[in-house]
């Protein structure tokens, strides 16, 4: 079981804002697949995340009634504003659900205190098709992306959100490798998806993605004036486990993951709590 580090002593006294990046959560999959999304929602709850950051396939079919289990599972999360969602290719299928999840435009903006948040829908018609998996980017989409972010308020950390990968990631499923041997598209990145990282550099701190089920991680400017942190959190009803995100003043001072239960989340927001008031 993954449980946080103990050397969160230092970092913890920096943090304001705790957030949680999950993705790829399948709900309609199996029994196991929606009993972990129920964890992953207490835990959530009662680690009093800020907000999660879900980057799509909420649905593993993109049936009407998943999505219904969904809302019911995450919907204290949902009225609070605790959440902010991007569909993926699965939530194209079936009563193709993605518009509920993100409606109108295919960049939009969700703000929090402190949190510049700028949603990118990925998905495309041909997602309506199972080995039609691969993403949508547009320069249009590209364009509107970057416009976005350059409005974010000062000292607001900057992400963004989107179901596919933007660079080139080992292929993590026996389909996958299928796919890449026979040239198919359904496993490769977003096209343009290089263009918009390099547009990305020193106006952005995190992108958040999913689509591939094993997590991974890429980190641009490093030792810059404003790292890019490039983050797939893989698929969290599987894993078992959530990446939580500390900020403050707009820098991300907290990268850890823990368990999706209740008692490490809480465990993590009584540390929180007790540094601040130490400080």
């Amino acid at each position: 079981m993954w449980l946080l580090a103990a050397d969160t002593t230092v970092v913890d006294r920096r943090i304001r804002m705790l957030l949680a990046h999950v993705s790829d959560l399948h709900l309609g999959r199996d029994r196991r697949t929606d009993d972990a999304a129920r964890r992953l929602a207490a835990a959530l709850h009662e680690g009093r995340v800020a907000t999660a950051l879900v980057t799509g396939d909420v649905t593993h079919r993109g049936r009407l009634d998943e999505l219904a289990r969904f809302e019911e599972i995450f919907r204290p999360l949902l009225d609070a504003g605790r959440l902010i969602v991007v569909p993926g290719n699965h939530d194209r299928l079936g009563d193709d659900v993605a518009g509920r999840l993100m409606s109108g435009a295919r960049v939009d903006v969700a703000s929090r205190p402190g949190l510049h948040a700028v949603r990118l829908d990925s998905t495309g018609p041909h997602n309506r098709s199972l080995v039609d998996s691969h993403g949508l980017l547009t320069e249009d989409d590209l364009a509107e992306a970057v416009a976005a972010l350059d409005r974010a308020p000062a000292g607001a950390l900057r992400v963004l959100l989107l179901h596919h990968h933007l660079h080139p990631l080992p292929e993590d499923l026996l389909a996958e490798r299928l796919a890449t041997l026979l040239g198919w598209p359904s496993a490769g990145e977003l096209p343009l998806g290089a263009a918009l990282l390099e547009r990305l550099r020193g106006r952005c701190d995190l992108v958040l993605h999913g689509h591939r089920h094993a997590p991974s991680q890429l980190v641009l400017d490093r030792d810059g004036p404003r790292p890019l942190r490039v983050l797939n959190a893989g698929s969290t009803t599987e894993l078992g486990r959530m990446r939580l995100l500390g900020a403050r003043a707009g820098a991300v001072v907290l990268d850890r993951w823990v368990a999706i239960d209740g008692a490490a989340a809480a465990a993590l927001d009584r540390r929180l709590r007790a540094d601040r008031a130490a400080a």
